[in-house]
């Protein structure tokens, strides 16, 4: 008898034990739980906060190239407005020219305010975390923009060109009657 009493004595310990480990084991885990989902929102927020510090530095980098080329676009402008200018002394068409220049100068000018303007916008309401945007990797890639160095050269080309449109159009405007009258 006593080696039966002993033996439900032992086995009743055991269980106990059991249990408390059980008991111990689950507590752990609720706790373990906890912290992974602590640690999870955390790495979330991280992750987060990081995308958008990515976007704001890309969004500052598009303003800055886009500033950099306006800047290296006024020079350029200023130099073919005053080349067309004496241009025109021998070639008066070239007027037309400098007047589609300046317009499209002041096109620019008049977009490129609301433009950058906008860009704020959306830089502030990815800093408030109301808006996510998903640039592209490369809008940062691309190199600033440079004045060029010789704009002579330039100079040079641009009435090639010019005079490629001049003999198209003469070509369309000398077949257009043509194709009226047929």
């Amino acid at each position: 008898m006593f080696g039966k009493d002993d033996l439900v004595d032992n086995l009743s310990r055991d269980l106990d034990r059991a249990r408390g480990r059980r008991d111990a084991l689950a507590s752990e885990a609720t706790t373990l739980a906890a912290q992974i989902a602590e640690i999870e929102a955390r790495l979330s927020e991280e992750k987060k906060r990081r995308e958008r510090e990515r976007v704001l530095s890309e969004v500052e980098a598009i303003k800055t190239r886009i500033k950099q080329a306006a800047g290296a676009f006024a020079p350029v402008v200023d130099g073919l407005s005053r080349a067309i200018e004496q241009a025109a002394a021998i070639v008066p068409e070239a007027r037309e020219l400098n007047s589609f220049l300046v317009s499209v100068a002041t096109e620019i000018d008049s977009v490129l305010g609301p433009l950058l303007r906008e860009l704020d916008q959306r830089a502030d309401a990815v800093r408030t975390g109301q808006a996510a945007l998903d640039l592209p990797s490369s809008a940062i890639e691309a190199p600033p923009i440079e004045l060029p160095k010789d704009t002579n050269e330039r100079l040079l080309r641009f009435p090639a060109w010019l005079s490629r449109d001049k003999e198209t159009d003469r070509k369309d405007a000398a077949e257009s009657p043509r194709s009226t009258a047929a």
